[in-house]
């Protein structure tokens, strides 16, 4: 296991992965908010953008006081200063998956970072 990190998460309300995983270069969380709960507050970030994946359910965020809905299958990427806050809806819970990343870190992509081992 010198190379990589396996867990297993579970279905919590929220699991950080950046010390389960010995992560170096992002955090990532897992979150589950009940049908009609929220995140009980707005925040933003210094240096990090954040990208979320909807897994399941649906509700809405509000960045910057704009209301954007929220279903399985959504992706939504959110610069450092959006102030935010994660909503479920009334009849439906939601789970998703938080990337954190600092923004314009990224040098390399896909193939342009790729080793092709023969």
């Amino acid at each position: 296991m010198e190379n990589f990190s396996k867990v297993r998460v579970a279905q919590d309300e929220r699991t950080e992965l950046h010390d389960k995983l010995s992560l170096t270069g992002a955090e990532i969380s897992m979150n589950y908010l009940p049908a009609g709960a929220n995140v009980p507050f707005i925040h933003s970030h210094k240096n990090n953008e954040e990208i979320y994946a909807v897994l399941e359910g649906k509700g809405k965020v509000i960045i910057d006081g704009e209301e954007v809905e929220l279903a399985a299958g959504d992706w939504i990427r959110i610069s450092p200063a959006g102030k935010r806050q994660f909503f479920a809806a009334e009849d439906s819970a939601i789970r998703f998956v938080c990337i954190q990343v600092k923004e314009n870190s990224l040098e390399g992509y896909t193939m342009d970072d790729a080793v092709v081992q023969n």
